[in-house]
Formats: structure tokens, C-alpha cells, sequence
């Protein structure tokens, strides 16, 4: 029987490692298939240095403590305890077989023990997590394949059981018969098998040691045998795919990525006629996007924060990564469309993204969840013209008034009129003692609520004594309405436009004085982060970080008087999560005399207002209401007053509170700071 069971051993072993070789060679025959994309090689120590802070820090599985803690120690059990796998190979032929020099080290035994232990306590708390987590309607589970995830998780508990049981046979077959280090965990197994007599042991150890084997060399047959169970290739491709993501150190957030074909930028001013348009077939994806999706573990954490998920849409980032995985590994035509009726993925599901980018800031494997859906809705929006029946309108109105909403260019100005302290506007190039250039954007000109902003950040620079000016007529949209839309065409005219106005506007200017303040943080992000890649910065600060800077240099002061209001604060997603920016708000609210009272759902957690993504300029017609979800949330606190730090999150809140009949009031932090300085006065 040892023989027989010994040559089961080595013949499934040899098996599952050729076909496991061959199978690694034909998905890396996939990714070098696909488009390339040269952005991902640079700073390869940077890379690596972050890839490994990530995988051994756990830093976004730790984002969910418990789960985190758990998955660490089965990750950690998969590396560290191949020493047990050798030990079973030598076991089949020689029952008293040990790893040489450190096969009876005390210090060894130890560590493969605990490590068994506690990958059995992990995978028991995962299993345990799931369950409970599965109770719920919506979960992050919801769409994942169960049997997949139950076929790992029975693996690994097999192993353990197996590492355990072997210990406890080896220590009864070494006549052990007081506990000691050597057997400090399976010193319960040690005494169970002890009644055993010598041959009935080293049968034992023969059977364990092939069992062990072949659950191990089962589950690389399994996996090989499919390229979608992403559940346990992320074991191996997670380590690329935080390698290779977009920003070295950061989730794929802020600037959306160039428009590549072939992996070169697109010429908009004379493109290629076999220019590939975004993403609207298999092989359009690029080989770091096939990565994405064969990394995909099927965890659910983006699902689990995703607004359009959680008011009943059809959009899962998490059902979206794996329905572009499946068709990529189908063998359907390499021209069939991933987007459309009888596709994939169909328009409902694409036109549902906000970009608010809680999916990529979930991700423990940074998949780029926001990057496929635009370059997705470039393909839709250039290559089929199929878009949503409003964006037709928006789009039309950026072209011709250089504003979404399509209002006359000469009212740019207008809320000039309504101040009654002096407003510079410059027609040509900003003179040297001004210190802030302040782009207004197009809500801040048009949108009345918005306009209040816009003032009272006005007002508080003059009372500050901040020289600064405005460009007036001469703004124009940033295009982040287009881009997030997927019109990257309608993208470069408008901020070609507006590079050459900051151009002409700074002249010679050293870099370090090419100072903008802006309110919008979608501005903030399009002209400080998107224009990067035209070759154009700016130092860009958003209002709340000028007017914090201004009251802790004691420029501004605000009343020392506690505000007798209830107040809570809303995190723009465009602020927050794409850009980082959490403490200067708050700490401005402070300062002014609030005690913030947070929602449930906040900083990187932040529930988005629904108005990012060219969504602001689309008619919500599926599931219920992003900004009535986040309004309730709001509502429940108690407060008073809804901070805010963006047009567009105040346009969503305050309509949110509308439809409520709520009489809790959404203000900007600059206006709420503003009530204070004055009150100081």
C-alpha cells in the first residue's frame, strides 16, 4: 500500500505541475495578446516597495479588521507552510522522514504549528464571515460564486487538519509522552493517536501525507482547469496586479488615464484609422485590464460600498469586473461587443457609475473598476454614439457656451455684480502681486446655490487680505463633465482651451507661484491632476485648504463662541477619495465654533451625492435616489446643518432635502466660516 500510495503521489504531483505550467503559459499568451500599455514599468522599486507594504501590511484588507486579520494568517499559512507539503512527499516513502537540519528544530516544529493553528482559526472566521454576511438581501456576496469560494475554503481546512494531524501521528510515533514545545499545539492529536501501535502509525502518516498531497496537488488541477476563479489566481496574480496598478502608491483615483491605442496616446488633431476608441470589444483590453479581472477574488468589498449598488441599480463594479473576465476567457468572437443589448454588460449598468471611486478605494487587489467603465463609455460615446438622451444636450452646450448647462458666456461675471467689495478680473496676463488665481468653474458662475459659495469664498479672501482675480469670460468648462462621460474627444478641445488661457494668464511665471484656488473639487481634479498629462501644472489648492491655511496664520478670525447648531459633514467623493483631502474641512469647521457630529458613512467611507460622472446631468430613473439615500443618512444625525465642499454635493443635498421636506439647511464650509468671522467682528 506505501508504494501505491507513494507512486499516487509523485504521478498526480508531476500532473498537476505540467498541466499547471502549461495552462500559467497560455494565460500569460492572454496578457501579451491584449493591448499593451507602457505606463506601468516605471519606478519599479517604488513598485515593488508598495507591493509589498500592501500584501504584508494587509493595508485595504485591514480596512475590515476582523476579515483582515483572518485572511493575513491564511495567506500568510499559504507560503508558510510549503515546508509540510515537502515533509508529506518524504512521509509516503518513509513514515520517519523530516526535512534535514531543521526538520526537529523546536523553533521550526513551533512555527509550523502556529501558523496551522492559526490559518485554521482564519479560515473558520472567513467561512464563519461569510455566512453571517450572506443573511443579508444585498450583500457583497450577492452574484460571487459560493461553490468556488466553498471548494478553497474546504481545501485549506483540509490542509490544516492534515499539517495537524500529522504532527500528532509523528509525536506519537516518537513514543512522546509529556507535552513539549516540539508538540505545543498538537499535543491534544499527540495523545489521541498514542494508543496506536507502531505499524498502525506509520500507515497512518503514509495515508495522511498522500491526502495531503493530493487535496494540494487537486487544487492547482482545479484552478488551471479554469482561468475565472479568481478566488484562487489572486493568490498568485494579486502580487502583479498591485505591482503594475495606475498610481505606485495610491488607488487608480484622481486623473483618469490617457486615452491609449496601440500604447500611445490617441492624436485627436489627426488619429490613426485603425485607432482603437476605448474599450468595446475582447481585444481592446489591455493586458494590465485582463489582469484586473483575473485577480478578481469575487469578495464583494466595491460592491459593499458601491452607491448604485446600495440604491438597487444595476451596476456591481464587482458583477461588472467578472462579466468582462468571463467574456475575455469565452470563446466568442474577439469583435463582439462587451457593451450592449444581448452583451455582457448592458448600458443600464454602464451609465449607472458616479466615478465616486469607493469600488477602487475598497479593492485589496486595486483593480481599476473606474478606468474600465470611462474607457467602456469612450467607446459608446465616439465609436456608437449610444449614450444617455441627456448627455446628447450637455455635450452640445460645452461646445457652444462652454458650460453644461448651456448659459450665456457674458453672465460669467455676474455674481461680480451682487458683491459689494472689489473683484479683480484680468483680461490679460496676471500681474506679479497678485497671489491666487481663483477659478470660479461653471457652477460656481451660474448655479445660485453654488454662487453663494463662490461669494462668501470671495469675501473672506478680501477680508484676509489675499490679493487674488478671476479670469471671468475667459473660464470655460474644465471638461470633467465630458470626460467622465466618455467624450475624451469633446475633453481635449476644452482644456486645450483652457491651458492656453493659463498659459497667456501666467506668462513667465516660475512653476512654484502658479497658485489656483478653486471651490469645485472636480475642477480641483481635471485642471490639477487631468491637464498633468498635457504637460501643464499648477500648484492647485481647493478653498477649504487656502481658507484653513488662512485661519491658522490668523489672517481670518473666527468668533471663539461654540455654534449653538447641530451640524455634520458631507465628504465630496472628487475631495475625499480621489484627492485625500479629509482634515482641512473639518478642521476649518472647527475653527469656527462647530462640533462636527459624523454620519456613519464618511472620510474614505464617504456615500456618494450621486452627481459625479456626468450623472448630474442625467435623469435618474432606476432603483431609488443616490442623494435621498445619503440625505436620510444626513437627516438621522440629528443635525441642523449639512457642511459641504462641492457645487455638485450641494446641488444633490440640498434637492435631496427638498424632496424630504426637511428643514435642515446645506451650506458650504466657506459660508459657514464666513457667519463666524463676521460674528467675531
Amino acid at each position: 500500500m506505501k508504494f501505491a500510495l507513494a507512486g499516487l503521489s509523485y504521478l498526480i504531483t508531476a500532473f498537476a505541475l505540467i498541466f499547471l505550467t502549461v495552462r500559467v503559459r497560455q494565460l500569460i499568451a492572454l496578457y501579451k495578446k491584449q493591448q499593451p500599455d507602457p505606463t506601468r514599468s516605471n519606478n519599479q522599486s517604488a513598485r515593488f516597495k508598495n507591493m509589498l507594504t500592501e500584501v504584508l501590511g494587509h493595508t485595504k484588507m485591514l480596512n475590515f479588521t476582523a476579515t483582515g486579520i483572518a485572511h493575513w494568517f491564511v495567506m500568510i499559512g499559504f507560503g508558510a507552510l510549503f515546508g509540510t507539503l515537502i515533509t508529506a512527499y518524504g512521509q509516503v516513502v518513509n513514515p520517519d522522514f523530516a526535512l534535514p537540519l531543521i526538520g526537529h528544530f523546536v523553533g521550526y516544529e513551533l512555527f509550523a504549528e502556529l501558523i496551522a493553528a492559526l490559518t485554521g482559526v482564519g479560515i473558520v472566521t472567513l467561512i464563519g464571515i461569510r455566512q453571517v454576511t450572506r443573511l443579508r438581501k444585498r450583500n457583497r456576496f450577492s452574484g460571487s460564486n459560493m461553490g468556488k469560494a466553498y471548494y478553497i475554503e474546504a481545501t485549506i481546512l483540509g490542509i490544516v487538519f492534515c499539517v495537524i494531524a500529522l504532527r500528532g501521528l509523528e509525536g506519537a510515533l516518537a513514543n512522546e509522552e509529556s507535552w513539549n514545545w516540539h508538540y505545543a499545539i498538537s499535543w491534544p492529536a499527540v495523545l489521541a493517536f498514542n494508543s496506536m501501535s507502531v505499524a498502525s502509525l506509520e500507515s497512518a502518516i503514509v495515508i495522511v501525507a498522500t491526502l495531503k498531497i493530493v487535496i494540494s496537488m487537486a487544487w492547482f488541477i482545479v484552478i488551471a482547469s479554469d482561468f475565472t476563479m479568481g478566488i484562487a489566481w489572486h493568490r498568485f496574480l494579486a502580487f502583479f496586479n498591485i505591482y503594475y496598478k495606475r498610481n505606485i502608491d495610491q488607488p487608480a483615483l484622481g486623473a483618469l488615464p490617457e486615452m491609449l491605442s496601440k500604447g500611445k496616446p490617441v492624436n485627436f488633431e489627426d488619429p490613426a484609422e485603425d485607432d482603437v476608441f476605448g474599450l468595446g470589444t475582447r481585444g481592446d483590453i489591455s493586458w494590465k485590464g485582463l489582469l484586473d479581472m483575473t485577480s478578481c477574488t469575487e469578495c464583494g468589498r466595491c460592491q459593499s460600498q458601491c452607491p448604485a449598488w446600495h440604491t438597487d441599480k444595476p451596476l456591481s463594479p464587482k458583477l461588472l469586473i467578472m462579466a468582462m473576465r468571463d467574456h475575455a476567457m469565452s470563446k466568442v468572437v474577439e469583435t463582439e461587443n462587451i457593451v450592449g443589448e444581448n452583451a455582457p454588460i448592458s448600458l443600464d449598468v454602464l451609465w449607472s457609475c458616479t466615478s465616486c471611486g469607493a469600488c477602487v478605494e475598497e479593492c485589496p487587489v486595486d483593480i481599476e473598476h473606474v478606468d474600465h467603465i470611462v474607457n467602456m463609455r469612450r467607446f459608446q460615446v465616439l465609436v456608437e454614439s449610444e449614450f444617455p438622451t441627456e448627455l446628447g444636450g450637455t455635450f452640445r452646450n460645452l461646445e457652444k457656451a462652454g458650460n453644461p448647462w448651456g448659459a450665456n458666456k457674458a453672465d460669467r461675471e455676474s455674481w461680480i455684480a451682487e458683491c459689494d467689495f472689489p473683484v479683480r478680473v484680468v483680461s490679460g496676463e496676471l500681474p506679479e502681486e497678485v497671489e491666487y488665481l481663483f477659478w470660479v468653474g461653471c457652477a460656481g458662475a451660474y448655479e445660485d446655490r453654488a454662487k453663494k459659495t463662490t461669494k462668501a469664498v470671495a469675501e473672506l479672501l478680501h477680508m484676509a487680505g489675499v490679493n487674488f482675480a478671476v479670469l471671468g469670460k475667459r473660464e470655460t468648462c474644465t471638461g470633467d463633465p465630458a470626460r467622465r462621460s466618455g467624450n475624451e474627444f469633446l475633453y481635449q478641445i476644452l482644456s486645450q482651451e483652457n491651458i492656453a488661457t493659463f498659459n497667456e494668464t501666467f506668462g513667465d511665471r516660475s512653476k512654484g507661484k502658479k497658485k489656483v484656488v478653486v471651490t469645485c473639487p472636480h475642477c480641483f481634479t481635471t485642471i490639477g491632476r487631468d491637464y498633468a498629462q498635457s504637460g501643464f501644472e499648477l500648484e492647485m489648492l481647493h478653498h477649504t485648504q487656502l481658507l484653513n491655511n488662512l485661519i491658522k496664520e490668523g489672517r481670518l478670525k473666527p468668533s471663539p463662541h461654540k455654534s449653538d447648531k447641530k451640524l455634520t459633514y458631507h465628504d465630496p467623493c472628487y475631495l475625499g477619495r480621489h484627492n485625500q483631502i479629509y482634515a482641512p474641512p473639518r478642521e476649518l469647521l472647527e475653527a469656527s465654533g462647530c462640533d462636527v457630529e459624523e454620519m456613519p458613512r464618511n472620510k474614505e467611507r464617504s456615500f456618494c451625492c450621486g452627481g459625479g460622472g456626468g450623472r448630474m446631468w442625467m435623469e435618474e430613473k432606476l432603483g431609488t435616489r443616490i442623494n435621498l439615500n445619503r440625505v436620510d443618512e444626513a437627516i438621522d444625525t440629528g443635525a441642523q446643518e449639512v457642511a459641504v465642499a462641492c457645487p455638485f454635493c450641494r446641488i444633490m443635498v440640498g434637492d435631496g432635502m427638498v424632496a424630504r421636506q426637511s428643514d435642515v439647511e446645506v451650506l458650504d464650509v466657506a459660508q459657514i466660516l464666513l457667519r463666524s468671522v463676521k460674528a467675531s467682528e
